[in-house]
């Protein structure tokens, strides 16, 4: 049992908020590379909208803020928005290229359908009973 110094109070050991594959890792260092601006990390959100009900969204964080959660894996940070944090939780977030497009692609299992055109999702806050506990 981990335990905070001093007392015998349990830490609590909070899940993987988001894992970042090689692939997603390695694009997210060429594209803030590639900016022109002073970038922190990259921030991932959600947003309502679209057909199936919310989009994913991404954006260059210039600086990270004190709600914010940060994901460091493989040497990129991703900051999630606090307003995202349940929708996110134990997703990977990955980037794939076919012959038609490259794309940053979200394998959520918060996910429970998405539009036929690949632009919006439905997803269910992470029920938090279900989430591991510390030790």
């Amino acid at each position: 049992m981990s335990t905070e110094a001093g007392t015998a109070k349990p830490v609590r050991v909070r899940p993987q908020l988001m894992r970042i594959t090689d692939a997603a890792a390695e694009r997210i260092r060429e594209v803030i590379a590639q900016s022109e601006e002073q970038v922190a990390a990259v921030r991932v959100g959600v947003t309502n909208g679209g057909c199936a009900g919310m989009s994913y969204t991404m954006e260059y964080a210039s600086e990270i803020g004190p709600f914010d959660e940060v994901v460091e894996d493989k040497g990129v940070k991703v900051v999630i928005d606090p307003k995202a944090v349940m929708f996110l939780i134990g997703t990977e977030m990955d980037f794939k290229v076919d012959k038609m497009s490259s794309q940053f692609v979200f394998n959520n299992p918060n996910q429970t359908a998405s539009c036929g055109c690949g632009e919006s999702v439905a997803i269910t806050p992470a029920d938090e009973s279900a989430l591991p506990q510390g030790a």
